[in-house]
């Protein structure tokens, strides 16, 4: 397999890629009708991914249960950042290289609209009383703030120097921000819209997720090779646990969190309570970014850029499930997992 270069703009586009023909009208057409017909179909019952693929400018729609895609929705941009509404009818989508916000009706598959924004739209997530969206502009350096009835950024809050995951804490009371080039999560009050708390961590955080309980946060560190573990209450960074070669985002199921080690090809297992290590996956994909765990604990979802595919792991056993083929270059980087049920 021919690999792809490891290093990416902020859009995601290889440096030193083939430059790819511009389709034909006759072939545009055929990949709108394409996409009509899967999406005509309907969602299933099952709860569903949406995957965001950079290099193919789509997202796809991963039907967990049969792990079969049902979907296929262009986008356009280099689609990065993907988070779904805890009621599962909205999914937005960040795209860098077009500097946009996509907004999709999940049960339809349909482009409600696209926001035009400014900056390095990357990170995203949804307040989880469904609005407002959050987004993080990386070269401005701000947390923005959109109503996405509205279509338009309401206001912005300045934190870190590169924000990349984002993540609000299940009250809607704060949402953290990992500043990649500052090495630290700014902690900011959702209604005030102020930084409340600044935490160092380790060295360039990158994705951020919180508990369920909202006790925890936790920050893949991509410089130091770790996850920092955050008491929020504290506000203070009270544990650090070595992983593997460059860590992208975290997962959290059953009493483990799960990390995706893009360089090493593996996922790293550790225990929450005693922060100890349970176990390093080679489970087959190569380069995972974007992880989730699925509503109910059970499985884990990642995201393999080289071998573009969604791979699904047992929580329990740490068994590799199956892995279904998605669009090229696949990211998935946010909460992407749409629960139906």
């Amino acid at each position: 397999m021919r690999r792809r270069s490891r290093h990416r703009r902020l859009g995601g586009v290889p440096k030193g890629a083939r430059p790819t023909r511009a389709p034909t009208a006759v072939a545009l057409g055929l990949a709108l009708l394409a996409a009509a017909a899967l999406a005509s179909a309907g969602p299933a019952s099952a709860d569903e991914a949406f995957v965001t693929n950079q290099g193919s400018d789509d997202l796809t729609v991963v039907d967990l249960d049969r792990m079969v895609p049902v979907a296929t929705i262009p986008i356009g941009g280099k689609p990065a950042g993907i988070a779904v509404a805890r009621d599962g009818r909205r999914a937005y989508v960040t795209s860098p290289d077009s500097k946009t916000l996509t907004v999709i009706d999940a049960d339809t598959r349909a482009i409600v609209k696209r926001i035009g924004l400014t900056g390095g739209p990357l990170g995203l997530a949804v307040h989880p009383s469904g609005r407002p969206v959050y987004v993080a502009d990386w070269y401005a350096h701000r947390l923005l703030v959109v109503d996405p009835e509205a279509g338009s950024v309401t206001a912005q809050v300045t934190v870190g120097e590169s924000p990349s995951g984002i993540a609000p804490t299940p009250d809607g009371r704060l949402v953290l921000t990992a500043d990649r080039d500052s090495n630290q999560v700014s902690i900011v009050d959702a209604e005030s819209l102020t930084v409340v708390a600044v935490v160092p961590v380790g060295t360039r955080p990158f994705g951020v997720t919180v508990s369920a309980d909202g006790r925890r946060a936790y920050t893949a560190n991509v410089g130091s090779n770790d996850v920092s573990v955050i008491d929020l209450a504290a506000r203070r960074e009270i544990g650090r646990v070595a992983v593997g070669n460059t860590p992208y985002a975290v997962a959290l199921a059953g009493g483990r969190a799960f990390v995706t080690d893009q360089h090493a090809d593996t996922i790293t297992v550790f225990d929450t309570a005693s922060l100890a290590p349970v176990a390093t996956l080679a489970y087959g994909g190569e380069y995972p970014e974007g992880i989730a765990a699925t509503p109910d604990g059970r499985r884990i979802l990642v995201a393999d850029w080289f071998s573009n595919t969604l791979s699904a792991i047992d929580a329990t056993t740490l068994k590799t499930l199956g892995t279904v083929k998605v669009g090229d270059g696949p990211r998935a980087f946010g909460d992407f997992i749409r629960r139906t049920r």
